[in-house]
């Protein structure tokens, strides 16, 4: 799958958004029977502020493209409407790791686990740090997943890379480095990029991985967002998709958003042939 889909035909770095995109023939390769496919699943999604940015996305692709027949609700009780469609909901609390997973758990274990074909969470790029323990999140995580998987077989999770913050150098973040200080902006995306690596580690060639990190830190020519600090490559969200530090604008929530119904399009297809 490619990561970047979206041709963008023109382009304005400075001003932090782009514009003038056409659809990939790999969205146009995506046949009617996978459409289908995807919008006769039940899915839960569980996020906060970027998931809404996804979702909009989402929902700006599918007023195009009314092919795709997907329903998209916020609705915490996926389980209890026994219908096909993308519910999405909040989970747990921004910069507390542990209660989203915790809280997506809980939502599982209150009907959404019996009434989903397909459900994944996604953390925040404010969850993680450089203070957070990477390595106990990822093991709560895990543990939390494993439990999950066990408890309802016939759902399929997917895991989700940790979305990512600009990192662009500016002569601030030169004089820093000439001084020898720590810099915030590569600082917390170093411990992103950590937690990421851990997800896909465990996770690449064996489970479903929406791998969000990677598509926010490519740009449409391919190239990745990235800085370096102590010989080591970091990725960091392109600036141009991004209206502050890490939201996404309307460029890169759809680009991320036709990511993912490319890729539930495919999971919806191998859920229905299992």
């Amino acid at each position: 799958m490619s990561l970047m889909p979206l041709a963008l035909l023109s382009s304005c770095e400075g001003g932090n958004q782009m514009e003038v995109f056409n659809y990939s023939n790999e969205f146009k390769s995506i046949s009617a029977s996978q459409w289908d496919y995807l919008a006769n699943k039940r899915i839960f999604f569980g996020h906060q502020s970027v998931g809404y940015n996804i979702v909009q996305g989402m929902e700006d692709i599918l007023r195009d493209n009314q092919q795709i027949k997907l329903t998209v609700i916020e609705n915490a009780q996926q389980g209890q409407t026994g219908q096909a469609s993308f519910a999405h909901s909040r989970v747990g609390r921004n910069e507390d790791p542990e209660s989203k997973m915790l809280d997506f758990a809980l939502k599982m274990d209150e009907g959404v686990g019996k009434g989903s074909d397909i459900a994944f969470f996604k953390l925040c790029y404010i969850d993680i740090n450089p203070s957070t323990d990477i390595q106990k999140a990822f093991s709560l995580y895990k543990n939390t997943m494993d439990r999950l998987k066990t408890k309802y077989p016939d759902v399929t999770f997917v895991h989700v890379t940790t979305p990512l913050g600009v990192s662009a150098a500016n002569w601030k973040t030169m004089i820093k480095e000439l001084l020898g200080k720590e810099i915030w902006a590569y600082e917390t995306n170093i411990a992103r990029n950590r937690y990421n690596d851990l997800i896909r580690e465990e996770y690449k060639g064996k489970e479903p991985i929406f791998d969000l990190a990677r598509i926010e830190s490519t740009y449409p020519d391919g190239k990745r967002s990235s800085f370096t600090k102590s010989g080591e490559t970091y990725y960091s969200l392109v600036p141009g998709y991004t209206y502050d530090y890490g939201h996404l604008n309307e460029t890169g929530r759809r680009i991320v958003a036709q990511e993912l119904l490319i890729f539930l399009a495919n999971v919806a297809e191998v859920h229905t042939k299992q």
